[in-house]
């Protein structure tokens, strides 16, 4: 590499050290993962394996996922994991908010390395001892995101904790059984669920007559308003006022409010859209929001 190359990436790097994570995904995003190996080994001379500096590696490690190049993904995030690893022996997993992401990411993509491999039994059984050991800790529900990908999918729906709501009271999934069931985890502060929200609305006006029941997930941050703390009760109160704002079309659907529910779904990515069969077996296990038409068609594989 030129010498004047490296010495602008290492006054960059000295300016901005923080950024380092925003700098790698920036370049990612454009495609360029030759200039984020080169940010991230340039910000490691000056500043040493840092969280930043693991959390920016495990995002290297997806991109070369998303890439389809399984020996790099597999070789960062095998990387990120040790180094995490042995940063959490001075501390725990949620000590840091860069480490949990970090190590999440590594048992993600290595999971999902396997699973392109072909070898979809190991992936489970990494993502269930990795479940075991980080079960109460804030990367149980991206860790169970990624088994369910693997493994719900035809499987009997997960009960769901009923004991908080609001809107019509909520019966449970053995109760539904009979009609196909739409469960939308939202999150008060996600954009794509206010998106999601209308298409969700318009299947139910055309596939309700027909059985299609729809129940919306949801859980507590601890805060509110522009990420403003706040405490349970004044959340609820938020999400109720974010609910009726962003969802006329939904106020008959009834509201679980349980962190519980979104582990046992793995319902780290908001929306997260799970269709259950008349049978109460799971049909579409969806992270992320998804087309009107691509629903539309599950469902009516159902109807």
């Amino acid at each position: 590499m030129p010498y004047r190359l490296i010495a602008l990436l290492l006054l960059c790097s000295s300016l901005a050290a923080a950024d380092i994570v925003e700098d790698v995904r920036t370049s990612l995003a454009h495609q360029n993962l030759p200039a984020a190996e080169t940010q991230l080994n340039v910000y490691k001379l000056q500043h040493g394996t840092t969280p930043e500096y693991l959390e920016a590696l495990s995002w290297i490690s997806r991109a070369a996922l998303a890439a389809n190049q399984l020996v790099q993904a597999e070789t960062y995030a095998k990387q990120t994991e040790t180094l995490t690893r042995q940063q959490l022996t001075h501390g725990t997993v949620d000590s840091d908010p860069h480490l949990a992401t970090a190590l999440g990411a590594a048992i993600e993509v290595e999971a999902q390395v396997l699973a392109a491999r072909g070898h979809h039994a190991e992936a489970v059984a990494l993502l269930r001892r990795s479940i075991a050991t980080y079960g109460k800790t804030s990367i149980q529900a991206r860790l169970q995101k990624n088994l369910n990908l693997l493994a719900l999918t035809g499987q009997p729906a997960p009960p769901l904790n009923l004991s908080d709501y609001f809107g019509p009271k909520p019966v449970s999934l053995a109760q539904l059984k009979g009609s196909p069931v739409l469960l939308f985890f939202w999150a008060h502060w996600c954009p794509d669920c206010k998106i999601e929200g209308p298409i969700i609305a318009q299947l139910l006006s055309e596939f309700g007559p027909k059985g299609l029941v729809a129940v919306a997930p949801t859980q507590l941050y601890g805060y509110a308003a522009r990420g403003e703390d706040a405490t349970p009760k004044d959340e609820l109160a938020y999400i109720q006022r974010v609910w009726q704002t962003y969802y006329p079309a939904l106020q008959g659907c009834s509201v679980p409010v349980s962190h519980a529910n979104f582990n046992l779904y793995g319902a780290s990515t908001t929306p997260t859209l799970v269709l259950l069969d008349r049978s109460g077996k799971v049909s579409l296990y969806h992270p992320g929001a998804m087309p009107s038409a691509d629903l539309r068609s599950a469902i009516e594989k159902l109807l």
